[in-house]
């Protein structure tokens, strides 16, 4: 991963440069975006950066030792943790159990989220965590000497997902590290983390990728025509994960506008079996995928309200979202869409606080149905 790899986002390439080239690199850093706009991809390709030989202005070299090893992702100070699904059978209890996939990973992708690691794992219903066990093998590595770089990196991939015992364990590492060690976390859910930790740490905001740069990259890396990738860059809202799926039109999203239809319909028509038989049907997805849906749900009915303005510039739905938003965007209206977004909200909220997902969804639907006819 280099800063060449990276979409747009030059004037955080160039404040990681200076860091690195002035020698003033905070020892924790709380790397932060929503998701698709290139935090992770910043972190690696700086990580590369401080540690490169013969590292030029704008970045890393690519040929020295240190660049080659980064290039296998198998450099000796560089340290990855990252939410894994805990599999003792298998003895598979702590990341470097399962650091060939996540090279893999990296290798094949250099955007991704949670949804495609767990699919990459096959994990199925299982919910990623960063189990208490990791914070020792944390300590035990940052205890080693530094074998051959300037610094020793650790970098955190989504550090909401530490369990509380990890959290409390690592605090006095982030607060002080060993000489020369440099901690960047990269979460998508900053508020998630343990405030002490967020304290002790200095945060940098991605922003979204800017349209311009985000055109730029798709036709350069998808060969989409200006006029598509324009559309496609403004139904992405700056995030290059949502981009790829405008790009494919993922099996996964037409599945969550169905199952969208279906409680919206289904809800309209107080019809209770097929509301249990559509909330049978969603608690079956795994938690993790249940989230994803409702803030889908969140968007559909924010998207459908902006709808009835009739200005396609507010819009940010793809053609079979907008067809359906023709009929169905009318129930959306003032009296009832901070009503339907409290309720969409407080089932993500209860889906996080693993309440029963069955129970969930069913009263949302039948929420939906008081709401719904106002």
């Amino acid at each position: 991963m280099y800063f060449k790899d990276i979409i747009g986002q030059e004037e955080i390439k160039q404040q990681l440069i200076d860091s690195a080239r002035k020698g003033l690199v905070p020892h924790a850093q709380l790397v932060y975006d929503q998701g698709g706009s290139g935090a992770f991809p910043l972190a690696l390709a700086y990580a590369r950066y401080l540690n490169c030989r013969k590292r030029s202005d704008t970045d890393a070299c690519g040929h020295c030792p240190s660049c080659l090893k980064y290039d296998e992702l198998a450099h000796p100070d560089l340290h990855f943790v990252f939410p894994i699904v805990k599999n003792e059978r298998k003895k598979k209890e702590v990341c470097d159990d399962y650091l060939p996939e996540w090279r893999s990973l990296l290798k094949k992708q250099i955007y991704f989220d949670l949804d495609h690691w767990l699919s990459y794992l096959d994990a199925g219903n299982t919910q990623a965590t960063i189990y208490s066990k990791e914070s020792d093998e944390i300590i035990r590595k940052l205890s080693l000497r530094i074998y051959e770089s300037d610094y020793r990196i650790l970098l955190v991939w989504l550090p909401e997902k530490l369990q509380s015992a990890c959290a409390n364990k690592l605090l006095k590492i982030i607060e002080e590290p060993p000489v020369n060690t440099v901690i960047l976390l990269v979460s998508e859910e900053p508020d998630m983390i343990l405030g002490t930790i967020q304290s002790r740490t200095q945060r940098l905001n991605i922003r979204a990728i800017r349209t311009e740069d985000m055109v730029g990259a798709l036709v350069a890396n998808e060969g989409l025509e200006i006029e598509a990738a324009r559309q496609v860059a403004h139904l992405a809202e700056g995030n290059y994960l949502k981009a790829m799926n405008v790009i494919s039109v993922s099996e996964e999203n037409n599945f969550f506008l169905e199952q969208f239809k279906n409680m919206m319909r289904n809800s309209w028509a107080r019809n209770v079996k097929e509301m249990k038989a559509t909330a049978d049907r969603i608690a079956g997805m795994g938690r993790e995928r249940q989230k994803k849906f409702l803030a889908y749900c969140q968007h559909l009915i924010r998207e459908n309200f902006a709808y009835r303005f009739v200005a396609p510039e507010l819009n940010y739905m793809n053609k079979q979202e907008a067809d359906f938003a023709f009929k169905f965007a009318p129930f959306v209206n003032e009296r009832n869409v901070f009503g339907l977004m409290d309720e969409l909200s407080k089932a993500e909220r209860h889906i996080l606080q693993n309440v029963n997902a069955k129970m969930v969804f069913f009263d949302l639907s039948l929420r939906i149905t008081a709401l719904i006819r106002q």
